[in-house]
């Protein structure tokens, strides 16, 4: 049964929480909801369970009402940001608390919390409590209660933001063949990490300011970003926005000669555009347009350069460990094959090929 969402609307305090927000999340497919701190993610997701009443438009599932849905009738079960686990309980009884509040049998609960216990791997940790666990296994404990109630819709709210780097990829990858496994649960995820809500989901929201503003495949909506606002949210660092202009089949952006445009641009009028351009198609260089190097950024074995050309900021992305110091003075080059248009007002125009296989392997 669908979960149909048509023109949420919440304001509080003059700010819009809720924009038209209309969407349609399915059984059996992961949505992620990407978008920045603020996009109203975690508000939707209270709407969705019923925590958080909203000032007008429609919820449906299977012809219901759900916003006339009692919570506690939802079928619904959410796990937070900052995960909450009872630290008195050990982890079966932790696990076991919403299934003894339901009146299950002894067996069929023992059942469920072995059964989710295993599906997060923690089988064998059932008798210790909160506090001799890592915060990665304090998750997982929150995520098999939730799991064990075998709910009809889960809603997942940066369940990783609070977790170190290494532990998120372990835990996304995990995550992926966990909610592959989930049947017929509509599965709504949060994040504002662009390569977790590439990765893990099947269906990708980009919220900014409460508005869903595109929605698609990873690869749809990676390939084809509706707006300059969806470009900078879904690629990390933030896709390069630069102004320019199309004319006589050249293309001239940001200080930069003016080169031949690729054909993907080829039957563009002549006029002013907006440009995107990923960090990893902007490059150090011997020679091209002078910057300066405003901070750099070393991330693993990537470094992100910020150089400043005029007044116009890019970011570089470049693999390994660079010896590049603030106030440099560097030379850029642009793939102008790779160049997104954008027309004056940020809605996409032309895009290139891309290959998202490239950018998931990363």
């Amino acid at each position: 049964m669908n979960l149909s969402a048509t023109d949420l609307c919440l304001t509080v305090d003059g700010v819009d929480h809720l924009k038209n927000v209309t969407a349609t999340f399915r059984p059996g497919r992961l949505h992620t909801v990407i978008g920045r701190t603020m996009a109203g993610k975690t508000t939707l997701l209270r709407a969705l369970a019923g925590l958080q009443k909203v000032d007008s438009g429609s919820l449906t599932r299977a012809g219901a009402d759900f916003l006339k849905t009692p919570v506690w009738r939802r079928d619904t079960a959410m796990v937070y940001q900052q995960f909450i686990n009872y630290p008195h309980l050990n982890v079966f009884d932790n696990v076991a608390f919403p299934l003894k509040r339901a009146g299950l049998s002894r067996d069929e609960i023992r059942r469920r919390v072995r059964q989710s216990l295993a599906s997060v791997g923690l089988a064998d940790f059932e008798k210790r409590k909160p506090s001799q666990l890592s915060g990665g296994q304090q998750q997982r404990v929150a995520m098999a209660r939730s799991l064990a109630r075998g709910t009809g819709i889960l809603l997942l709210d940066e369940p990783l933001a609070n977790l170190d780097y290494k532990l998120r990829e372990q835990l996304r990858d995990e995550f992926k063949t966990l909610f592959s496994e989930q049947g017929d649960t509509i599965v709504v995820y949060t994040t504002t990490e662009p390569a977790e809500a590439m990765m893990l989901g099947d269906v990708v929201l980009v919220m900014h300011e409460g508005r869903i503003l595109q929605s698609g495949t990873p690869q749809e909506v990676f390939e084809r970003p509706a707006t300059t606002t969806v470009a900078s949210i879904i690629n990390d660092p933030p896709m390069n926005i630069f102004a320019g202009r199309l004319a006589g089949g050249q293309v001239t952006v940001a200080g930069f000669q003016a080169t031949h445009a690729s054909a993907h641009l080829a039957d563009l009028p002549d006029g002013s555009y907006r440009f995107g351009l990923r960090a990893t198609d902007v490059s150090l260089a011997s020679s091209g347009v002078e910057g300066q190097v405003t901070f750099v950024e070393i991330s693993g074995s990537e470094t992100f350069v910020h150089v400043v050309v005029g007044k116009t900021p890019f970011v570089v992305q470049i693999e390994g460990i660079h010896d590049v110091a603030l106030g440099d003075v560097v030379r850029l080059r642009l793939r102008p094959d790779r160049l997104f248009a954008f027309d004056e007002q940020g809605a996409l125009m032309r895009t290139p090929s891309y290959d998202l296989a490239s950018v998931e392997g990363r």
